[in-house]
């Protein structure tokens, strides 16, 4: 490791409260769907920030509207109106089919935000002690109010007490959802694709039936799709491929591509809260909204999304082949450019992660054995050329 490396690792290190075990590489700058360290060594991205830089580094028109927008106007709050925020508002409602938006700073504030709505609803339709029907194996944020909903013990018991009153049930159970939606269920929370949870899609199945409970005892469909919106899934929102409709959906990550936005949206059913419910300071400030704005522009003057969905079944072939050639590999599963290799329990996802970070590859871990593949969304075929080279020297090495 260079010896500039070690020296902003320490001094990190010793500045940061220690919630991260970070890789001991310092990036300094992309291009395209590559990354660059302080060393000038080069990445090849099959990580996006975690699912958040689908427009890859460097976009000239993004950079242009951002910085054209740091010129103009960063902040004003929202005792005022401004221009990125009404466009970007309009073009998210249009692309989403929902009747309402709120921008907010994080998915996680998103997620805040579509709970206080249900619970909104459910306190205004008189339901007692009401119960929110969430899944196992899921991750909706950090915050208490996200992490009560969280599928994850190991998450949620150093914060106790959470929010109570949460049926957790398992991912694509439809006789466990059936059994655990009633009357007094203010909502059902799940991700559309499963991310961290290891890259399960919703069965048709499962997500229909979740749909017709809510409706037939008067509780909100909140999908979240922070990680699997926004192109990542071969539509603009992963719930477009089941042909229902949520009350409400959150999302985050590429909406801003790269600038910390998120969003809840809502049909007008859900939108209960009025004047003084919710608030947010930064949230749909003109900087971020101009981030949006320009990000729905190119999905749709560039067809990244229709592009997005072709370069996947070359990815989904690519993985499908490695899984036949390697015995460690015991499951592909995946949507769009979401896809996730499982392997055989004794082969860690972290040391897959670690050995193709330290050959030039960037992927991510989703439990203990699963790795994911969250590219770039305007990557190409060559660049899934070039991550399959270098992770069958990986699993070669392993095997």
């Amino acid at each position: 490791m260079h010896n500039m490396t070690e020296q902003v690792v320490k001094e990190t290190e010793d500045a940061f409260l220690h919630v991260y075990n970070r890789f001991h590489v310092v990036f300094d700058h992309g291009e395209g769907v590559r990354l660059y360290d302080i060393d000038g060594k080069e990445y090849l991205d099959f990580g996006a920030g975690i699912a958040v830089m689908g427009l890859g580094y460097g976009h000239e028109k993004y950079t242009k509207a951002l910085t054209d927008q740091t010129r103009k106007l960063l902040h004003t709050s929202n005792l005022f109106y401004t221009m990125p925020a009404h466009n970007a508002a309009l073009k998210l409602k249009k692309v989403s089919g929902m009747d309402r938006v709120f921008f907010t700073n994080s998915g996680t504030e998103a997620i805040e935000g579509a709970l206080k709505l249900a619970k909104k609803h459910a306190n205004l339709a008189g339901k007692k002690d009401y119960n929110i029907v969430a899944m196992n194996k899921s991750f909706h944020g950090r915050s208490t109010g996200a992490l009560a909903v969280t599928g994850d013990e190991h998450y949620r018991e150093p914060f106790y007490p959470l929010l109570p009153n949460i049926r957790f049930i398992d991912y694509n159970d439809t006789q466990a959802l059936i059994a655990n939606v009633d009357d007094n269920t203010a909502c059902v929370i799940m991700e559309t694709v499963q991310g961290e949870g290891g890259i399960y899609p919703a069965t048709p199945e499962f997500i229909e039936t979740a749909r017709r409970l809510c409706d037939e005892h008067d509780a909100f469909l909140i999908l979240d799709e922070i990680q699997c919106g926004v192109g990542r899934t071969g539509k603009m929102f992963a719930f477009q491929s089941y042909g229902i409709k949520p009350d409400i959906i959150t999302c985050a990550k590429a909406l801003g591509c790269g600038v910390p936005v998120g969003a809840f949206l809502c049909t007008q059913r859900a939108a209960t809260m009025v004047p003084g419910d919710h608030g947010t300071t930064y949230g749909g400030n003109p900087f971020a909204c101009a981030a949006v704005d320009a990000v729905l522009d190119i999905f749709e003057e560039e067809n990244i999304v229709e592009k997005a969905a072709e370069v996947a079944k070359y990815l989904w072939a690519t993985l499908d082949k490695i899984k036949d050639d390697f015995d460690i590999v015991k499951e592909h599963r995946g949507m769009g450019l979401m896809q996730g290799l499982e392997f055989v329990p004794d082969v860690k996802s972290g040391d897959v992660v670690a050995k193709a970070l330290a050959r030039g590859l960037i992927l991510i871990g989703a439990g203990s054995n699963t790795v994911r593949f969250l590219p770039p969304l305007v990557i190409t075929e060559a660049d899934v050329d070039a991550m399959d080279a270098i992770l069958r020297k990986v699993l070669t090495e392993i095997k």
